[in-house]
């Protein structure tokens, strides 16, 4: 018996029998001349810049905090040369002796100089500018809470002029500042996929209307809601595959190029939010997210769609 000519295109299209869709097309053959792989690329490549961004601050901060754990600074702030020494060697020999105290060192005063010179200029080292004594104290691990406040009350009978601080409260403000760029981060990586979900559910959505009388036909023909979805899923993830590649490829070299840029300033700062392989492991799970945020789309639109007109 001759096939009636609308289920015979409908057998052509999805490619052999309707019990045998499994190298069925019902949307579009072409990729690379659609936008969905484009757009897919441009949102991975945006979320992985966000997520290498996160990641640099989350490294800077978690390396700072280590280095500055255990770190205090005492300045001797005494206009008098003379008695500013000697309060120096005075509160350096008390931390020498505490047993809390791992390592003093007094900072000489041509490095200070060198500190203050990109702020003050050639007045940094005018013998009219008095800069206070700076001793760099660290304190050992087994250090126990309080330290600093006990050392403080000792220094101030040697040396009465000293002011002790703790080098992390310093820059407790610029960790604050990084942690909430790091969540601005996080939040910039979940609109990203909330739009690339948006973007796959509209071209899902048209494809399903453009190809709604195939779909009927072949739904009557004996193919499942499971099966349509699948054809559909098929297409969305060779666009994510396609479009994640790109767009990781775009982000991971931009990342790559900047690191090279930062680590050319030659900053022990800069040097703490260098990347490490877990780092680059992390983003490249990026695009793998996205397929699989495509995919679940792909199928919950197809589903819905079929549950209305089905």
């Amino acid at each position: 018996m001759k096939v009636p000519p609308v289920f015979d295109r409908a057998l052509r299209r999805l490619g052999g029998p309707a019990n045998d869709i499994a190298g069925a097309r019902v949307l579009p053959a072409a990729r690379l001349g659609g936008p969905m792989p484009w757009v897919i690329a441009i949102m991975v490549a945006l979320c992985v810049l966000a997520a290498g961004g996160a990641l640099a601050l989350a490294n800077f901060t978690a390396r700072a905090e280590a280095g500055l754990n255990g770190g205090l600074t005492v300045q001797i702030v005494e206009a008098d040369p003379v008695g500013r020494e000697a309060q120096t060697r005075a509160a350096k020999a008390l931390l020498e002796g505490d047993r809390a105290v791992a390592e003093v060192q007094a900072v000489p005063e041509t490095e200070l100089a060198r500190l203050v010179e990109p702020l003050l200029g050639d007045a940094a080292r005018s013998s009219a500018l008095v800069l206070p004594a700076l001793i760099d104290v660290r304190l050992t691990d087994a250090a126990p809470a309080g330290t600093a406040e006990r050392l403080r009350s000792a220094l101030a009978t040697v040396a009465p002029s000293a002011r002790l601080d703790a080098q992390a409260a310093w820059l407790e403000p610029i960790f604050g500042a990084i942690r909430a760029l790091r969540w601005l981060a996080v939040m910039l990586i979940a609109l990203l996929m909330l739009a690339s979900a948006a973007a796959v559910w509209l071209a899902a959505r048209n494809a399903f209307d453009a190809n709604r009388e195939t779909i009927m036909i072949v739904h009557h023909l004996g193919a499942g809601d499971a099966q349509l979805a699948r054809l559909f899923q098929r297409a969305v993830l060779t666009d994510a595959a396609i479009g994640g590649a790109i767009g990781l490829a775009i982000g991971g070299v931009t990342l790559a190029f900047l690191g090279a840029r930062f680590a050319g300033l030659d900053s022990g700062l800069v040097a703490n939010g260098a990347f490490g392989p877990g780092d680059w492991l992390l983003v490249a799970l990026v695009p793998v997210i996205m397929a699989g945020v495509a995919l679940a789309t792909a199928r919950r639109t197809v589903l819905s769609r079929l549950g209305r007109m089905l």
